[in-house]
Order: structure tokens, then C-alpha cells, then sequence
């Protein structure tokens, strides 16, 4: 006699009934490994089983970085302008409020001052949501207040990068931005006050070209994309076949554009570290 028995026939749940698994509640690495969201967020957005790192915001590093979530935002309301009055598909201003409402981001890069390991520090963090990270006026002008900051609170800067390059809706306004940004690293250089920069994925453009290969000390994520312009441009303009592995953090790192790579959840001991023997 089987020991379990059906009593009423069918399936009476309805569909209204059914219960589903929430959106979000599960990650799958590109491997085909999956990490329950939680157990992600605990491991610093990498996944245990194949150290696979998760692409994340300047929010997830705030949280990973700052003492406690413990920061002070500094120019939390700038936005973009439309100086050259552009319309591709839309308007220029129609994309940028239709951006920030979909991300709650002002634009493409947050920066706040607080503490690491009880070390003072200014972290300006790029949001590749904000349309790919594109570096516009804003941008430039929030890194360069937030180096400002260094400069007069003579505390170290770090810049972590993550972008698709300049912001073509502002043209050559967003080229002089690599200018800007480079002239005030200069002024950190001067005053001998530590700039750090941490290279995500993925960091192309004038981005590379600019403030994210000017650090005192230039490191990098596991696999991220470094590069200028795109593997398939790059192909096409010498007409070769490409290295294995070309524009990863491991072969900019091997031909000596890096100083180390970091694994994301030793990132803030390392950068503690790092920050003391700078001081000293």
C-alpha cells in the first residue's frame, strides 16, 4: 500500500496563488555558477566558487570601503547641463532626467571623504549606469572638487574608475575634462599627497587616457577591460589577430601599465596598507 495518497484530484492552487522566487534573489556568474544575493553582497559582490567579481556601483564600494557606511558626500546635487543643445534619438536633457530617475544617480560619478580602517581619505567612485559611465563636465568637476578636497584637507585621494569614455552629447567639453582632471592631479603631486587608482571593469577611453593612469600607484580588479579604444577597432586598424587575453587587467599588468591587482575583498586592507606606507 503506498504511503502517500492524493486525496482530491488535481491541482486546486490558483494561478493568482502561486508563488514565484523573487527577481534579484539569485546571481549567476558568467561560469554558470549561482550565489545567493545575500551571500554575494556579504563576499564583497564576489562569487566564492569561481572568484568571479560583480560588476557594482560607487554605492557597493562605499559600503566596502568607508568605516561603517560612514561618509560625507560632497557635491551630492550637481548635473549636467546641455551646452551644445544636443538631440540624438531624444534630447540630450530628456536622456539625462530620464537617467537619473531610473538610477537615482545625479550622473556618473559620486564622491565622499571619510574613513578607512580610521585613515582619512576623499573616494571618488564612477557609475557605469549613468550612461556607460561617460565622462561629461560633471565628472571632471566633481573629481576636481573632490582632489580639491585633498589638496586643502591634505588627506589622500582615490579614484575608482569605471566608464565608457567621453560623453559624446557634450563633445569637446567632455575632452577638456581629461586636461582638468590631469592638471589638478598635478597640484596632488606638488603638495605630495597620495593619489590612488583603482581600474574596474570596464575602463576605456579617455578615461585610461586621463586620471586613470596617472596614480601613484595604478591597480586594477581581476579581469577587468583596460584599454583606449575597442579590441574589434584595433584589429580592423593593423590588421592583426590580437594576443590572448589582450586588454585584461592580467596583460595590462604584465606590460607594466599596473602596479597589482586586487582581489575585491582584500581591497580595503590592502588600500589601509597601502595608505599607511604612503604616509610615512
Amino acid at each position: 500500500m503506498a504511503w502517500f495518497k492524493r486525496k482530491d484530484a488535481g491541482i486546486k492552487t490558483s494561478t493568482q496563488e502561486k508563488k514565484d522566487a523573487p527577481d534579484g534573489l539569485w546571481f549567476k556568474t558568467p561560469k554558470g555558477n549561482i550565489i545567493h544575493t545575500r551571500e554575494l553582497k556579504n563576499n564583497a559582490f564576489v562569487c566564492p566558487d569561481d572568484d568571479y567579481h560583480v560588476k557594482i556601483g560607487s554605492k557597493e564600494y562605499f559600503e566596502i570601503l568607508f568605516d561603517d557606511n560612514k561618509f560625507q558626500e560632497l557635491d551630492a546635487e550637481m548635473t549636467s547641463g546641455d551646452p551644445l543643445n544636443f538631440v540624438d534619438s531624444k534630447p540630450y536633457t530628456s536622456r539625462i532626467e530620464a537617467t537619473i530617475n531610473k538610477t537615482g544617480l545625479k550622473d556618473a560619478v559620486r564622491s565622499g571623504v571619510g574613513k578607512i580602517n580610521g585613515q582619512d581619505i576623499v573616494i571618488a567612485s564612477m557609475d557605469f549606469s549613468f550612461i556607460g559611465g561617460s565622462m561629461g563636465s560633471v565628472v571632471g568637476e566633481k573629481i576636481a572638487r573632490a582632489i580639491d578636497h585633498s589638496l586643502k584637507n591634505k588627506i589622500p585621494f582615490l579614484m575608482i574608475s569605471k566608464s565608457g569614455g567621453a560623453r559624446m552629447m557634450e563633445a569637446g567639453f567632455s575632452l577638456m575634462q581629461m586636461a582638468k582632471t590631469s592638471a589638478k592631479l598635478a597640484l596632488l603631486d606638488e603638495a605630495k599627497i597620495p593619489y590612488i587608482s583603482l581600474v574596474t571593469d570596464p575602463t576605456t577611453g579617455g578615461v585610461t587616457a586621463s586620471y586613470a593612469m596617472l596614480g601613484d600607484f595604478n591597480i586594477a580588479e581581476p579581469g577587468a577591460l583596460i584599454g583606449f579604444a575597442g579590441p574589434r577597432v584595433i584589429r580592423e586598424t593593423i590588421g592583426k589577430d590580437l594576443p590572448k587575453g589582450f586588454q585584461s587587467a592580467e596583460f595590462v599588468l604584465e606590460h607594466g601599465f599596473l602596479d597589482f591587482i586586487v582581489d575585491r575583498r582584500q581591497l580595503k586592507t590592502r588600500l589601509s596598507t597601502l595608505l599607511k606606507l604612503l604616509s610615512n
